[in-house]
């Protein structure tokens, strides 16, 4: 059965997550313990919510039993510290729905769901293939809004309508577009949480109520105490958070894909074992990890070698 969700009407799923990664050895293989290491680290160090299996996760190169033992793994670890949200969407509709109900048979609190990829479909599409999801199990569910991978975003209209179902309770927008994502706040009970680091103290500012992070990987508590203040409309303090941070954000976003960046910067803080991604990503190279390195330690997230 479900577990129960923490007792914030107002943030469902929490008010800092990560999107975590997925630990792998030197040679590849998914790394359960690591897994566990990890998601243990992250709700110590800030985090009220964990998603695993998104994209950051590498979801496009796990299995269905990868996705599943690393849930398992997780809801282990952290038990009822943080929730804990299972990423099932795919580009199949009957598949997301498969995933969707083995994520609630192995306890997942809750479940993000991204805009259905590569093939495009109208908004009447995006509208049926939500609600068929959000219809298949009793968890609570976090859309996924990000037209950069998916090739389509969900209009303001669709997601009116999306927030009319019961279970459809949250927003990831990693769209970019405060005017419409402000509609949206004003026109819906949905909880709308930042999808884009670089944009977490804009959404925030504009009725956010969390972030799911991936450079909170390696800055939790800061962005902890940015979304606290924010909460607390407290503008000054949470701007100055995300002053600090902007070198990190910068080398983890920017350099190249984020999985990879955030993975060597985890080594570098000698939480992650190994940086080991899947193809087709491929590790950091020395120049990129150097880089994160100076990023890392302007934002005082690592030490500078003497």
């Amino acid at each position: 059965m479900p577990q129960t969700l923490p007792p914030d009407t107002a943030a469902p799923f929490g008010r800092v997550l990560t999107a975590m990664v997925t630990p792998f050895t030197d040679d590849g293989k998914l790394d359960v313990e690591g897994a566990q290491r990890l998601a243990a680290h992250l709700v110590e160090h800030g985090h009220d919510g964990l998603v695993v299996s998104g994209t950051t996760g590498e979801s496009p190169t796990t299995s269905d039993e990868e996705q599943l033992t690393v849930l398992r793994a997780v809801l282990e670890a952290v038990g009822d510290r943080a929730s804990v949200v299972a990423g099932v969407g795919t580009n199949d509709t009957a598949h997301t729905i498969e995933k969707a109900r083995a994520a609630a048979a192995a306890g997942a609190h809750g479940l993000l769901v991204v805009t259905p990829y590569y093939n495009k479909p109208p908004q009447s599409g995006l509208l049926a293939h939500f609600t068929a999801v959000a219809d298949a199990t009793e968890l609570p569910v976090m859309l996924y809004d990000i037209p950069g991978r998916s090739g389509v975003p969900i209009a303001t209209e669709t997601l009116v309508r999306l927030a009319e179902h019961d279970r459809v309770v949250a927003l990831k927008d990693a769209k970019g577009d405060f005017t419409e994502g402000s509609w949206v706040m004003a026109r819906t009970d949905l909880a709308v949480y930042s999808g884009d680091d670089a944009l977490n103290l804009g959404w925030l500012a504009h009725g956010a109520v969390g972030i799911v992070s991936v450079v909170a990987h390696v800055a939790g508590p800061r962005y902890a105490a940015m979304v606290r203040a924010a909460a607390d409309n407290d503008i000054a303090t949470a701007r100055g958070v995300h002053r600090e941070l902007l070198p990190a954000v910068r080398a983890i976003m920017n350099v190249t894909q984020g999985a990879i960046m955030v993975k060597a910067a985890l080594h570098l803080q000698g939480v992650l074992a190994s940086p080991a991604v899947r193809l087709p990503l491929v590790e950091a190279t020395p120049e990129q990890v150097a880089t994160l390195r100076r990023g890392l330690a302007e934002s005082a997230l690592l030490e500078v070698d003497a």
